[in-house]
Order: C-alpha cells, then structure tokens, then sequence
C-alpha cells in the first residue's frame, strides 16, 4: 500500500448528521473507504441547529471549547465538538463547528426551511466555517497532508493557508471537488474583507464585480477535481452553468480531473438496510414486491403490483427537472401509472406541482421533506427511478437505483452519459431509459417507453 496519509475532509454536509444534497453521502461514504485504505482520515462539518447531540453522541474537545475568530471588528466564538461515523468495517472522527448565532439556532442547512429562502448572512457564516476549520487544525497541532475541499462553502480554506498560514501549512496540499459548478458561493464583494485574507488575494476572488468563493478555490487549490467524466468535459466548455469560470478550469487543465464518484454499499444496501422492513434474501422480485407495498401504503396509493410506480428524489429547483413534470403532467396522466415524489425546495415550483397532484390526486402523490428513511423506500420499492435533469454532475441515485433494483429514467448529461446505457437501444446490456433533449416531448416519450417496458 501506498503511505498512509492524513487527510481532512471538509464539509458543509455529512450524513447521518445534516444533508441535503449528495455531497452530504460522499462526505460520509469517501472518507470511511479511505480510512479502510489505512490512512488517518477525519471530517469536519458545521453543527446546524436541527443535529441531534443526544442522538448522534456529540460531545466538547476540551481544549476547543472556545476558539474566537475574528469576523470583521468583533470575535465569534467557535466551539469545536466531536462524534464519529461508521460502518460495520471502520470508525471515523468527526469534528463538529458549533456556533449559536450562525449555525446552533437555525435549522437549515443554507436555507430557511420555512419560506426555502436562503439565509442572507450565508456569506458571513461559511467564512466563519472555513476559519474555524484551519484553527482547529492549529490548535490540535494536527498539520493533515492533504485537506479536501467541497464545493463553495469551503473554497476559501486553500488561500487561506497560502496568504495567512505559509509556515504552519507548507506541506499541507489542497483539493477541491466541484459538486455543483451551478452553486459557487456569489456574493457582494464588502464581504471579502471579513476573511482576513490581503488585498492581494482579492483578484482572484473578484469575478463579474462579485466576491466568488469558487473562483478562489481555482486559483489556489493545487488539485481540482470534479465528480464524473462527463461533467468534467461539460464544464471545460460551458460558459453558462459555469458563470465563466470554464476559462479558469481551462488554464487549470493540468491539476483538473474528473473521477467518477462511489457510493456506500455499506448503507445503501438492500440486504442488510436498516430502513427497509423487507430485506433482499434471493429472490429480487419478491423484494419488489414486497417493498412496492410498503410505498404503496406509504404514499396512500392503492394496493396494485400492476401499476408503474415511478419515484422521484429531487432538490425541487432549476436543476432537478421538476418543471419538466409539471409541463408534461396531462399527457403523462392519461397513463396509468404512479408518481412519489419526495423533496424540498423551490416554494413556486411546489406550489405548482401541488395543483398537479390537485387535479390527479390517486396518480401524483408529494412529501415535502428531507426523510432519508423514505428515500430507501422509495428505491427499494419503485419501478423506475426519475432524474430528468437539466444539468447533473453525477446523481448518486443512479447507483443506488440500480442496487435496489429501479430503473432509472434519466436525461443524457453530465454524469448519466458516464453510467447510462439505453434499454431501447441496447436491450441485452441497457441499463436506463435515457432521453435526449430537455422539453417535455421527449421526457414523455421516455415515460411511455418505460411504461411499455414494464408490461
């Protein structure tokens, strides 16, 4: 084996503590696989307001109890807290950044829960995060070999350590993953001078006259990666969902991959799930079977194992491909089939998939709400899996699909050109119904070739 390294994951989501998006599940799932690899691995994330202490065995550091970090003219104090992940094979620590006023009382993540709009002081309150994480590590006298950065809330963490810690990080290197290149932490440019970083550093954080915490990262990380094959050549040529930035990705080619994410088979694991009543033993279509009754219940739908069921887990917004649903919805529901969908978001677009499943009430059935619990159900017990998808780095629901035995139905981008093979086209090898164009005729025509699949 290669040396063992000691390796910091830095994360603005970890499950089973707070997650929202998919980097919450790599966060969780990336760091035990490296720790089973034999290296020293530890996370860190901030405690939100609605992560149970109790529940998840959080407890003080002693020592990093009260870190003060300077934000502007005043000190915030940070209070670092530790717990562990897990699986059956491997143990790894987690440092919890603990503050009351930007992250203990709230409850959501980047967002209010109750009105979806996000918190207008993000800006202020992952710049404190990012602070926050290099004094921990300065205070543990625990200097990692590599710290890996995710997405903008942690993109300031790689100059940072090159402008105000040259000494006490100069062996340290920085990798930062892009998630989602759509999210790049955009702010007013005021709020650059609470990072304590030099003037010096500001160019590379000014882009389009707005603070870009992602740019930064750019500019300084000494690798960048992204999470498939795909996307990465997507990014190296858009200049849209990259807001420009693709120029940067192109002068940083040569420190630029794209590598294709994993999932936990630990945890998304029909045989062993610990969300599902009925367990995978030997047979997959009694494992269907069973578990599509259990969603047919759960979602109140009637008790018919010959009704499609399809089932749907987006982050309901821009990228997810919910309005293609909305836009397709009468001719969609001339079929007989079943729509669950489960997620948060977006409060317009929800309202308008409510007057949908208003109008096909036994046909559209919607929970909005993060419940990972549900999600296992929905995988396990569906006949298709949707992610229509404007745009997708990866969609870890892909995989997990094809472990519980959903087809996904996807649309032919970013990481679904890397794991998708149609049906229709190849039906000895096929593992999707995959579509082509982002309007509704073709998403639709998708829906009725599955359908004819199914029977």
């Amino acid at each position: 084996m290669a040396k063992s390294l000691n390796i910091l994951f830095v994360s603005s989501e970890l499950y089973p503590f707070a997650k929202e998006s998919g980097i919450g599940d790599v966060a969780y799932a990336l760091p035990l696989a490296l720790k089973l690899l034999g290296h020293d691995v530890r996370i860190i994330f901030p405690k939100y307001g609605a992560v149970s202490e109790k529940k998840h065995k959080i407890h003080y550091v002693n020592r990093l109890r009260d870190l003060p970090i300077k934000m502007g003219d005043r000190y915030e104090s940070a209070a670092i807290k530790s717990s562990i992940i897990s699986n059956s094979r491997v143990k790894v620590q987690s440092y919890v950044v603990s503050n009351d006023f930007y992250f203990d009382t709230r409850k959501g993540i980047y967002h209010n829960p109750k009105t979806w709009e996000e918190y207008p002081d993000n800006a202020e309150r992952f710049i404190f995060f990012n602070k926050a994480v290099v004094e921990t590590c300065t205070l543990l006298g625990w200097v990692p070999n590599i710290i890996h950065c995710n997405d903008w809330q942690s993109a300031l963490i790689p100059a940072m350590l090159k402008d105000l810690y040259p000494n006490e990080f100069k062996k340290t290197k920085t990798v930062f993953t892009i998630h989602n290149f759509y999210k790049q932490g955009i702010f007013d440019l005021k709020e650059f001078e609470l990072t304590g970083l030099s003037q010096e550093m500001l160019k590379d954080f000014k882009h389009k006259n707005k603070f870009n915490f992602v740019k930064g990262a750019l500019r300084h990380s000494n690798f960048i990666t992204t999470v498939s094959t795909a996307y990465y050549y997507e990014l190296l040529k858009d200049k849209t969902n990259s807001n420009g930035l693709n120029s940067i990705l192109k002068e940083q080619k040569a420190i630029f991959k794209g590598i294709l994410n994993g999932v936990d088979t630990y945890t998304w694991n029909p045989k062993r799930d610990e969300y599902l009543k009925y367990k995978l033993k030997s047979d997959i279509n009694d494992f269907k079977a069973k578990n599509k009754e259990v969603l047919q219940k759960e979602f109140k739908l009637e008790q018919d194992p010959d009704i499609p069921i399809f089932g749907m887990i987006p982050r309901i917004g821009y990228q997810k491909g919910t309005q293609l649903l909305i836009d397709a919805a009468d001719r969609i529901f001339q079929h007989n089939i079943r729509i669950v969908l489960l997620g948060e978001g977006d409060n317009d677009l929800k309202n308008a998939l409510k007057l949908v499943a208003e109008k096909y009430p036994e046909k559209l059935k919607l929970r909005y709400e993060f419940n990972e619990p549900l999600s296992h159900i929905i995988e396990a017990g569906s006949d298709f899996f949707m992610m229509p998808s404007l745009y997708e780095p990866f969609g870890l629901n892909f995989m997990y699909s094809m472990i519980y035995g959903s087809i996904p139905l996807v649309r032919n981008t970013g990481g679904f050109i890397d794991l998708s093979i149609d049906i229709t086209k190849n039906n000895k090898s096929g593992n999707a119904i995959v579509f082509e164009n982002y309007d509704a005729n073709d998403f639709i025509d998708a829906i009725e070739r599955a359908i004819t699949l199914y029977y």
